[in-house]
Formats: C-alpha cells, structure tokens, sequence
C-alpha cells in the first residue's frame, strides 16, 4: 500500500514500480488483444448478412449490429461499475466470458433457423466487444501523462492481428462450419468464442497485481505529476474533458458504425463474393486498429485538438469516396473504409485519451464504462438507421450524410479551445 509521501527517494520508487506494474499489465492486456480482436470479426462481417438470410428482408439488416452494440452498451455500463469495485481483472474476464457464451449461442441459433434466439444471442455477444474495447483503458491506469495516448493505441493496435484475420477466414471457418453440418456463416462465430474465451483466460490468470486497484494506491504520489503534464496544447479538465472526449467518440462511432454495416450489403448487391466482402472489411478493421501506435505518439505530441480534427477531415473523405464511388469498383470500395477506419482510429483514440486524462483512478472505470455507454448507442443508432436509410434512399446518401456529419468534430474541439483560452485569461486576472 502507498498512502504516504514521506521522501523525494520514496516518491522515486513508487515512480519506478508504477512503471515495472504499468509495464507488466499492458503486455498482459496486449496478449490478451490478440485474441479478442478475432473475435469482433464475426458480428461486423457476417450479423447482417446471417440476420438477411434468416428474415428474407434486408430492412432490418442493420439490426443485428445495433442489437450487439445496445448489448455492448449494457455490457460496458455493467464491466465498468464491476472493475471499479473488483478491478480490471475480474471486470473485462467477465465481460469476455460472456461474450463467448453469445457467440455460442448465435451458433444454435442459426442451426435452429431461430431469429429470435439470435438476435437475443447477439445481444450477449456484444459484451465481448464492451470488455474488447474497455481493456484499451486497462493499459492507462498506470501510465504517466505524456504516455497514455501511446497506452491506448498499443492495446489498440494488438487487436489488429485477429481483427483482420477473421473476416479474411471467412472461406475457410465456412467450410469448418459446413464440415460441422452447420450454416457456412457461422463459421466464424465458432472463431469468436473461442477467441473471447482465450482472451477472457488471459486476464484472469495473469492481469495480477490488478492495474486499477495499483493506481488507486498510488495516485497521491503519481496523479499532481500526470495532471500538469496532461497534454500539449490542449488539456480539457473535469466536466469538461469528458463531454468533449466524449463527444468526439460517439461521433466517429455513428459514422463509421452506419456506413461499415451497410457496406456488405452493398457490395452483395452487385454482386460481390463474400470473399470479396470479407477482404474490404478486412482491410477497414485493419485501418481502424493497424495505425493505433503512429496515432497514440501523434496524439500525445501534437494534441487531442489538432488530431480530433483530423478525424473529422478523414471521415469526411470517406464519406465521400464511399458514395461517389462506382459499386463494382473494389479498390474505390477499399480507399473508402480504410479512410473511414483510420478517421474512427485518430478520433477514438483522441477522445479516449480526453476522457483519461479528466478522471481519476478512485472513480475512473465507473465512469469510463457509462460514457462507454453513450458510444455504444451511437454505434446502435447508427447500425439501426443504417439499413432504413438504405432502404428507403441508397447507400450514397448514407455515405454522404455520414461525411457530412463527421464535420460536427471541428465544431466540438474548438468549443473546447476556446472555453479553455476564456478560462485562462480569467485565471490570469484574478
């Protein structure tokens, strides 16, 4: 336990064994990444097709993803308020667990030809994705200032192996399925439990001493150091801080979330393969993770301002390319989602790192699970208002208002620099 501040030496060793813990649990968090990556695959690629097949109408085709991320946005309410009181370990174990078991169970659903149980399925399913996403905070908790950009995108970044790999192995889990006398579609269903129980595993046994729990004890040595230093340029505090962090997230969240959910369809259409769709998701989930490491070290050095506002051009782009796009043009439809996946990766990661740097370990995973929440809704609102939008106009118009509402991000941040330049010059004068 570190309660006291006795000596600059003692503060030195408390320092020092801040980073040997930080260092232990984001390798741990990191392997943990690989694994549950794989399993985020199975519901973005293959959810609104399997739902598609089962219902004979693609008007409710995006309601498989809003299923599984109002089942996140659960989950992340749930995983947050549990690792607060328990700690990461015993919180994102579970989420992941959980997670499994939905993906088990979409499996029997589609055996069964039974909608409803996998739209319930789905919906547990989604707290792989909760625990997936909430682990990216667990790589903070310990780290200094000037490094949890840097924290976030490493977490980040491990789930590329497995986030690409999946919806590339969708020939090969499909004929695992069929060989199993099961519908080829859930096929990498059968890779996403067993990748969020591998992932699950991980955590559990080896995420020991608990990061959350450490940092708790040593914020009164750690924590004045990490305030100053928060950020180079633009340092958000309090209230503040997370409604702009959190702002930026669930904005990137609806943009990519609509346009990503109908892409598949899309592409099927005109007549696409599904190893073609596979490859385009691919590529899009490996835009939103791959760049995570350049991203985290660029946020930290030029500023959440500058690189949310990024975000927002690059969405925009994506926007634009997907809807102007020719539809059986594959390399158009690739630049465009891996456009739309790196926006998502800056602004994500730039929000994350806001919402960071305004709390504090006593309170932090409670709070950084409810905002969660918020995203995970407005990965569900836009899954859902995705296919009726498609439905009753084309994905060109979805493509289009999506770009034009990643816009809101340079409004949003620069209300930030300037509530944060007024607060400054009154500080100043008093």
């Amino acid at each position: 336990m570190v309660h006291e501040r006795q000596t600059p030496q003692g503060d030195a060793e408390v320092r020092k064994l801040r980073q040997r813990l930080y260092k232990r649990s984001l390798l741990i968090v990191v392997i943990a990444q690989f694994f549950g990556g794989a399993g985020l695959a199975a519901g973005v690629t293959v959810g609104a097709l399997l739902a598609q097949d089962m219902l004979g109408t693609e008007s409710f085709a995006g309601l498989p993803s809003a299923l599984l991320t109002i089942g996140a946005a659960f989950a992340s309410l749930l995983v947050g308020r549990f690792s607060q009181r328990y700690g990461r370990r015993l919180g994102l174990a579970g989420g992941f667990l959980v997670g499994g078991i939905g993906a088990i169970l979409v499996i029997v659903s589609a055996a069964y030809d039974n909608a409803f149980l996998l739209f319930v399925s789905l919906f547990i399913y989604g707290a792989g994705t909760a625990a997936n996403l909430q682990a990216r905070y667990a790589g903070t908790d310990l780290a200094r200032a000037d490094q949890r950009a840097k924290s976030i995108s490493m977490a980040m970044v491990a789930t590329t192996f497995g986030a690409v790999a999946g919806p590339n192995l969708v020939d090969v889990t499909g004929r695992w399925a069929t060989a199993a006398g099961l519908p080829s579609m859930t096929g990498l269903f059968m890779l996403a439990a067993a990748a969020f129980l591998l992932a699950g595993g991980v955590l559990y046994i080896f995420l020991r001493p608990d990061p959350l729990l450490a940092a708790a004890q040593m914020a009164d040595v750690f924590e004045p150091l990490g305030r100053k230093a928060a950020e180079k340029g633009a340092s958000p505090s309090g209230n503040r801080g997370l409604v702009v962090g959190s702002s930026v997230m669930v904005l990137t969240q609806v943009v990519m979330v609509a346009i990503m959910t109908m892409t598949p369809i899309h592409m099927k259409h005109h007549g696409h393969s599904l190893g073609d769709v596979g490859m385009v998701i691919g590529i899009h989930i490996g835009s939103m993770y791959l760049p995570s490491l350049v991203t985290g070290v660029l946020v930290d050095k030029l500023g959440r301002t500058v690189m949310s506002m990024t975000a927002g051009g690059l969405l925009l782009l994506a926007g634009l390319l997907a809807a102007l796009a020719p539809a059986d043009s594959m390399l158009l439809l690739i630049a465009a989602l891996a456009l739309l996946g790196l926006g998502w990766n800056i602004g994500f990661i730039s929000g994350t790192a806001l919402i960071v740097d305004a709390t504090e370990p006593s309170g932090r995973a409670k709070v950084q699970g409810t905002l969660d929440v918020l995203i995970a809704l407005a990965g569900a609102s836009g899954g859902a208002l995705s296919g009726i939008v498609v439905a009753q106009s084309s994905y060109a118009i979805l493509s289009f208002a999506g770009g034009g509402l990643a816009l809101l991000l340079i409004p949003v941040v620069l209300w930030s620099r300037t509530k944060r330049q007024v607060a400054d010059g009154i500080s100043q004068h008093q």
